[in-house]
């Protein structure tokens, strides 16, 4: 089995709705993405997918979030715009892109500064 991986980034404001601390006001943070996919076979180039391919998907995925008041997205505009709910949300709209690749999706880690990440995998 192969994984690989790349890094992103994008930077937004926001606020935890229902959440007792300075949280709930106005913050922002200059997010890192981690997406991670897996194959179990290499093309006949010798690779399991173009990281250029796979940065290019993140970043159209992650351009809707650059820069923005997270809360004003959809679906955050609904769903408290946590890291847990972001990095389920990348992962999601990832997953559809990558149908079309030989590779599975294998995770996405948000993190919000260099100490606090959150993942999501299935």
């Amino acid at each position: 089995m192969y994984e690989l991986m790349i890094e992103s980034q994008f930077s937004a404001a926001h606020q935890l709705r229902g959440y007792k601390g300075k949280c709930e006001g106005l913050h922002g943070h200059n997010w890192r993405v981690q997406v991670t996919v897996s194959s179990e076979k290499l093309n006949d180039v010798g690779m399991a997918m173009d990281f250029h391919d796979l940065k290019e998907m993140t970043n159209e995925v992650i351009s809707s979030l650059d820069h923005s008041f997270l809360n004003e997205v959809f679906p955050f505009t609904e769903k408290n715009p946590s890291s847990e709910n972001i990095a389920k949300w990348i992962y999601d709209l990832i997953k559809k892109k990558i149908k079309k690749k030989q590779c599975n999706m294998s995770s996405v880690t948000i993190w919000e500064n260099e100490t606090s990440s959150a993942t999501y995998y299935e």
